[in-house]
């Protein structure tokens, strides 16, 4: 019996000694709630293609994030209620290598919610990959590539958005310069996958309405003296002079072309010749320069609106011809694209870019998908392709026969001459 006794006395100090060691340990922490999208960039900051970020997606991710805030944010059902968005923006420097490992930290160690692109068509086609890997939806800002576009079959998660090369600018391009009665070109890029891509389309859409090559010429990203091209190009009596490159070779190969006076009849560039910083640079004497353009203010008011929000308080040099009215009405589909999936899930709201149309200010705005794969902004939705300098005012002077086209100038050819 006291053996019994003592058994039981001895369980009880063990139940009383346990009990509150129990009661004791804290329950596991939940999850904080979630109070905000919090969106992850490689952004070139610093280095040669900072004129791109400041005049490019820029102004218009700065613009577009405190407009959607100021009304809440962005509503996800899952969760019943908007989000504000929020950005992490890393500086790659305007190097692709660093833009890919900042891009794959910010997914793997910063665990953002969802990530932007970076700024040149090089570093699309090195992040596409990688954001894909991980199955997150990269929709696209500066830069696109017909390789990049060949390659969305197998890049379920990647949206291009801006307009390039053979979607749909130089086709237009050379079908306006055949209609002009331009015979000749003479073709000068540089020597990165932008520069090789537009001067290798041109080759075949030249070729296709008649338009002969005289010269193709590759530029080296450090190239200083530009005037050894700019006087072949005028030895050569090309009637069109096609600059496909940035803005550190558009800008002296402009500068040249006026110091020597190379007056072709159409004097086309790349990223740069489509920027307010070109006019601030070259004033007056930019009258009949062309570059790529989608949109002008002009065109309605949805996009005067536009005008005002973005540019209407800013100096002129951050004013971007190009891709200003695709990027804002891609960011709108994003931010549709969460509310109808009513979820953060991007599996879900990828089935949603791939299929779905949203009315945006570029009107009916939907991806044109390739396979089970990605997607470019559709051609349907670009509001012009090309863009020429006429009294000051960069308008749109070329299009496809696509409804969202709306021109707001004739091309004039030939360009006036360089101011003497």
């Amino acid at each position: 019996m006291k053996k019994k006794v003592l058994v039981g006395v001895t369980a009880l100090i063990l139940v009383a000694l346990v009990v509150p060691l129990v009661t004791a340990c804290p329950a596991a922490p939940t999850a904080p709630a979630k109070d905000k999208i919090v969106v992850g960039m490689a952004r070139s900051l610093s280095g040669p293609l900072t004129a791109i970020e400041v005049s490019g997606f820029g102004p218009i991710y700065k613009a577009w994030i405190p407009n959607v805030n100021a009304a809440g944010g962005v509503y996800v059902a899952d969760l019943g209620k908007k989000l504000p968005v929020e950005t992490l923006i890393y500086d790659d420097k305007s190097d692709t290598g660093t833009a890919v490992r900042l891009t794959e930290k910010l997914i793997t160690e910063d665990k953002v919610d969802f990530i932007w692109s970076s700024n040149s068509t090089a570093m699309l086609f090195a992040q596409a990959p990688i954001a894909n890997k991980y199955n997150y939806i990269l929709p696209t800002f500066e830069g696109g590539a017909t390789t990049m576009k060949d390659m969305l079959y197998s890049l379920p998660y990647v949206f291009v958005n801006l307009s390039f090369s053979d979607w749909y600018e130089v086709p237009v391009w050379a079908d306006m310069l055949a209609k002009a009665g331009a015979k000749s070109a003479y073709v000068t890029y540089i020597a990165d996958l932008h520069g090789i891509e537009y001067a290798g389309v041109a080759g075949s859409e030249f070729a296709r309405v008649g338009i002969k090559v005289l010269g193709n010429v590759s530029l080296p990203p450090d190239l200083k003296d530009f005037a050894p091209v700019i006087l072949d190009a005028m030895a050569s009596g090309a009637d069109v002079f096609c600059c496909f490159a940035y803005p550190d070779q558009i800008m002296p190969a402009t500068g040249t072309s006026i110091a020597l006076g190379y007056n072709p009849k159409a004097f086309i560039l790349g990223p740069g010749g489509n920027y307010g910083f070109f006019h601030t640079a070259f004033g007056p004497a930019v009258e009949g320069v062309s570059a790529w353009a989608t949109w002008n203010r002009k065109q309605s008011p949805d996009m005067e609106n536009l005008f005002q929000i973005l540019y209407g308080k800013a100096p002129e040099d951050v004013w971007n011809g190009w891709g200003s009215d695709l990027f804002w009405g891609a960011l709108d589909f994003w931010k549709d694209s969460i509310e109808k999936a009513g979820t953060l899930d991007q599996t879900v709201i990828r089935e949603i870019y791939a299929t779905g149309h949203f009315t945006t200010i570029l009107g009916d705005t939907y991806y044109t998908t390739f396979g089970g794969g990605g997607g470019l902004l559709a051609k349907e939705t670009h509001q012009g392709e090309v863009g020429q300098w006429q009294n000051g005012i960069y308008e749109v002077v070329g299009g496809g026969p696509w409804p969202a086209t709306k021109l707001t100038a004739d091309f004039e050819y030939p360009k006036p001459e360089w101011p003497k």
